[in-house]
C-alpha cells in the first residue's frame, strides 16, 4: 500500500511486522509513536488485531485512520462496544469487487470469496457514521505491469 499512497500523499512512512522490501520491520501496537505524531495511519491490519489497530492509529494521528479490514469487521458486539458505539467511523467503503490479498506479495491470478472495506475515521467529522459508499470495481484499471515486479 506504501507505494500507491506515496503517489498520493508524497510522503509515507511506512513499516511492517515482517521484512517485506518497503519499510522497517516494527510492530505497530509496541513502537513508541507518539500520540498525533502523524496526519494519517492507513494499514490493512491482521484482523485479529485490527481493533488494537484502530484504538492505537485514533491515538497517532491527527487527522484521521483508514484501516482495509474485512467486511465483517463491522460485526460483533465486542467491536459495537468497544470501538463503533463511542468512536463511529466516519465512512464506510465497500469494494464491490472481491480483492484479493496475499500476504506479503501481489498474485495477479489470485482469487478470494472475502469481502473487504475501509474504515475511515476522520477526525474533522466526528459523530456518526455519514458515508456510505461503494468502491466500484476498478482493479483492472488501476493494476500495472510494474506492480508485479
Amino acid at each position: 500500500m506504501a507505494r500507491p499512497l506515496a503517489e498520493y500523499f508524497g510522503s509515507v512512512q511506512s513499516s511492517d511486522a515482517y521484512h517485506y522490501g518497503f519499510g522497517p520491520v516494527r510492530d505497530f501496537l509496541v513502537y513508541p509513536y507518539d500520540a498525533l505524531s502523524h496526519d494519517w495511519v492507513i494499514t490493512n491490519p491482521p484482523f485479529r488485531l485490527a481493533e488494537q489497530f484502530v484504538d492505537r492509529a485514533l491515538t497517532v494521528a491527527r487527522v484521521g485512520v483508514a484501516i482495509l479490514a474485512r467486511t465483517v469487521f463491522l460485526e460483533s458486539v465486542g467491536r459495537y462496544e468497544d470501538i463503533f458505539l463511542r468512536r463511529p467511523p466516519s465512512a464506510f467503503a465497500q469494494f464491490v469487487e472481491r480483492v484479493p490479498m496475499v500476504k506479503g506479495r501481489l498474485d495477479r491470478k489470485a482469487s478470494t470469496a472475502t469481502g473487504y472495506a475501509w474504515f475511515v475515521w476522520d477526525k474533522r467529522q466526528q459523530g456518526e457514521t455519514s458515508k456510505l459508499m461503494w468502491v466500484p470495481p476498478c482493479r483492472r484499471a488501476l493494476e500495472r505491469e510494474k506492480d508485479y515486479r
